[in-house]
């Protein structure tokens, strides 16, 4: 018997997840969208075995729907699914980055036969759009469901299982739970970096220095400041509450430093860098993580004609993917003066042991 899976909205993480069940045995990936140009991307693209803009055609007898769009277009998807003739059984999950407001939208419509389980895959690519799916991209990362207490263990059971393709690790959390972490862990830190940009953005208004001296450690630190302004205005307003809360509490942290400094504390100041090297120590460093992960290498090269050509056609020669290569203005933060940038950490280490062969200083 074929299991029919349906995913509205095939970009990044709809089209990662088609493309890891796409081709299993007994399984049928439809894909949907309002725009037949993007219809007609997916198929070329091979990414799902039918794709068509009819959302009742894409739904039914599906045994699975995924809802990969925006955070602030979820609830009308779902909505609009209730209205639906849905195979009885129908698991229906979204890949969303905050989960109460749509786990409260499905308690509160009528979803008859069919179940919901709120879904957050926790990986992502500094690229987007089907362009940029791979089968690669959940591998090792965590991949949360946030099912109702009172929900059907069967179901969950039967998601647990599909998801396995994605070689990612199910967690299992509350609705609640998860929209506070990741508030914490993920939309507080984009916050703090657009504010800083901003507060960088006002200074270099009256003095152009700012803008280039701000490279190297500050451009990294801040790099989340570019993201899709779209999507993250959708997700702020979706978890205000928690941000809210979380927001009270940076203004604590901030208060707390402002304090030291007007008192002179050297001895705090340092008790502070201290805990927070510590903590940060034991964070994972090799697991995929909710905000991208950089796989950036730094060279010390000597300043001779063609040496950058020469490092990236011996990469090349290698079949190692370079994606980006930046020559340091400032060396305040960071080791090297190039810095190369890499898609997986499969190619930054192969890259790291290839320019170490030829005798250049790798910094990570």
């Amino acid at each position: 018997m074929t299991t029919k899976i349906a995913i509205f909205g095939v970009g990044l993480i709809g089209g990662s997840l088609a493309l890891c069940f796409k081709g299993k045995p007994g399984m049928t990936v439809v894909g949907h969208s309002n725009n037949p140009d993007s219809v007609r991307k997916y198929m070329a693209r091979n990414v799902v075995d039918f794709a068509t803009t009819s959302m009742s055609e894409a739904a039914e007898d599906a045994d699975f729907i995924f809802l990969c769009v925006p955070v602030g277009r979820l609830e009308a998807y779902l909505e609009e699914l209730s209205r639906l003739p849905l195979k009885p059984g129908c698991i229906i999950t979204d890949v969303g980055s905050t989960k109460a407001s749509i786990a409260a939208c499905a308690r509160r419509i009528d979803l008859r036969d069919a179940h919901f389980i709120g879904g957050h895959p926790m990986a992502g690519s500094e690229r987007s759009g089907v362009e940029a799916a791979t089968s690669l991209l959940f591998e090792n990362a965590f991949y949360v469901l946030t099912p109702e207490p009172d929900g059907s263990e069967e179901a969950y059971e039967s998601l647990r299982r599909l998801l396995l393709h994605t070689r990612a690790q199910i967690v299992r959390v509350d609705p609640k739970l998860h929209d506070d972490i990741v508030g914490a862990i993920s939309h507080l830190p984009h916050i703090i970096a657009v504010a800083l940009v901003n507060q960088i953005k006002g200074y270099n208004e009256t003095n152009a220095l700012y803008r280039s001296l701000a490279a190297g450690g500050f451009r990294d630190i801040t790099r989340i400041a570019s993201s899709d302004p779209v999507i993250w205005r959708d997700i702020l307003l979706n978890n205000k509450e928690v941000l809210l809360a979380l927001l009270e509490d940076w203004n604590g942290e901030v208060a707390h430093f402002i304090d030291l400094l007007k008192r002179g504390d050297g001895e705090g100041i340092e008790q502070a860098f201290n805990e927070a090297s510590r903590f940060r120590s034991g964070l994972p460093e090799r697991r995929k993580g909710i905000i991208t992960s950089l796989y950036d290498l730094y060279v010390d090269v000597p300043d001779h004609p063609g040496i950058i050509g020469k490092i990236a056609t011996e990469l090349g020669n290698s079949h190692v993917n370079l994606s980006n290569l930046q020559i340091i203005e400032s060396r305040e933060d960071v080791p090297g003066v190039l810095r190369l940038s890499f898609r997986n950490e499969e190619d930054k280490d192969r890259a790291y042991a290839l320019l170490e062969s030829m005798d250049f200083k790798v910094y990570v």
